[in-house]
């Protein structure tokens, strides 16, 4: 078993993710409401480190919270998840994707689990 990770900034792109999911027989995705550090940084009450203050106005305040999709997959069905992902988020090599990564899963219990 695999869980994959998906952390974006294009919320809006993650209903759409959601579809291909169940389209593609994807099911029990969770989308969670995260923040990055620049902008926990930013609502902090404490001063951030010189360099973060240089980079508060490329933070966008109407947009702070993120989306971090996770789904626990057998390791044949992560290329079409990710396939899935890639058709509606585009590549994550371009700037302000977000980053999505998977990691192994020994032990499950639960809903397909032990």
């Amino acid at each position: 078993m695999q869980l994959l990770v998906m952390i974006t900034n294009q919320t809006e792109k993650v209903p759409g993710v959601l579809s291909g999911f169940m389209e593609a027989g994807i099911r029990g995705a969770s989308v969670i409401d995260c923040e990055g550090m620049l902008a926990a940084l930013d609502r902090a009450s404490i001063e951030p480190p010189s360099i973060f203050g240089s980079l508060r106005k490329f933070i966008n305040p109407e947009n702070e919270l993120n989306k971090m999709l996770v789904v626990l997959l057998p390791a044949d069905v992560v290329p079409k998840a990710k396939e899935v992902i890639h058709s509606v988020i585009g590549q994550f090599n371009k700037p302000n994707t977000g980053v999505m990564f998977t990691l192994p899963v020994l032990d499950v219990e639960g809903i397909g689990g032990k």
